[in-house]
């Protein structure tokens, strides 16, 4: 196992199957073995997380725009603490201090993963005297994008991620045993029903045959409008109850070929209303296929 960490951007290198409750339910089941790991949070590490101040590590690079959209989204969504946004370099500094809990980004390499990808994930930790960063207590992850992709791609959707990091740690106060559980199936058992929703799709997020209105419609006879990231972002700030939407974790023009995990979320309650993942061929670009609508239509 390796870990590193730059001053340029907190990253870690972490052997994926000893990290990350949360991400196992993007992964989807076959990849839960990939993503088990041996900590699990404890209740005294989530009653003890509403007693800290959350610093919001933001990037050293001061022209991404991730900077000044995290400052943006905390101050309107986060007030399940206290928080005050701190460098990397603080970071470092206060990380063994158990009175802060600490949300950053993170890059992530799942070792045993042949395609070598490499994750940008939004990460909640608990901070106290442990040596290693590897060995904070992991609250909330959850992955943004692949890394060196465009970060216009994901930026624009962070209100809703704040929004979930946040509502599954109050879940984890209210329900302690979903911590333990699998929390695959919880969120299965707990899916909303996109039926009842306007689906917002970004245009090169989709597959050839699914690019049109036209062709969606053949297997999907639900509400679906294709619009720019603007709109998505518009919807997400004014919290529409009425609108779920794609967010994507893939290549986006990369060489690289992995995998493409797709995910819709509530504009309002960042809920998951469907999830699954394929791998990134000719016949499978990166992007919501035909399969999926299909899925999403039953």
């Amino acid at each position: 196992m390796k870990n590193n960490l730059h001053t340029t951007s907190s990253f870690i290198k972490i052997k994926a199957y000893r990290r990350y409750v949360l991400i196992a339910l993007i992964l989807v089941i076959n990849l839960l073995h990939v993503f088990s790991q041996n900590y699990v949070p404890k209740e005294a590490d989530i009653n003890a997380f509403f007693n800290t101040k959350t610093l919001v590590v933001l990037e050293s690079n001061q022209l991404l725009e991730y900077n000044y959209k995290i400052k943006e989204v905390v101050e309107k969504n986060w007030n399940v603490t206290e928080y005050e946004f701190i460098s990397f370099k603080e970071f470092e500094e206060k990380r063994k201090d158990p009175q802060y809990s600490f949300l950053l980004t993170t890059i992530v390499t799942f070792e045993k993963d042949k395609t070598k990808a490499q994750y940008n994930f939004l990460q909640l930790l608990a901070g106290g005297n442990y040596r290693h960063i590897k060995d904070m207590p992991d609250l909330v992850s959850i992955p943004l994008s692949y890394r060196h992709t465009d970060e216009a791609n994901h930026v624009y959707k962070l209100g809703v991620i704040v929004r979930f990091v946040q509502n599954h740690i109050l879940l984890l106060r209210s329900n302690p045993s979903v911590a333990s559980a699998n929390v695959l199936n919880y969120y299965n058992r707990n899916m909303g029903d996109i039926k009842t929703k306007t689906l917002y799709v970004v245009q090169d997020e989709l597959a050839s045959e699914v690019n049109t209105l036209e062709k969606i419609r053949k297997v999907y006879p639900h509400p679906v409008k294709i619009v720019s990231r603007e709109e998505v972002e518009a919807a997400i700030d004014r919290m529409d109850s009425d609108i779920v939407f794609f967010h994507k974790v893939g290549h986006e023009g990369t060489r690289l070929k992995a995998r493409c995990y797709k995910i819709i979320m509530g504009a309002a309650d960042a809920q998951f209303y469907y999830f699954d993942y394929h791998m990134i061929t000719n016949k499978a670009p990166d992007g919501l296929l035909l399969s999926d609508f299909r899925k999403m239509a039953k």
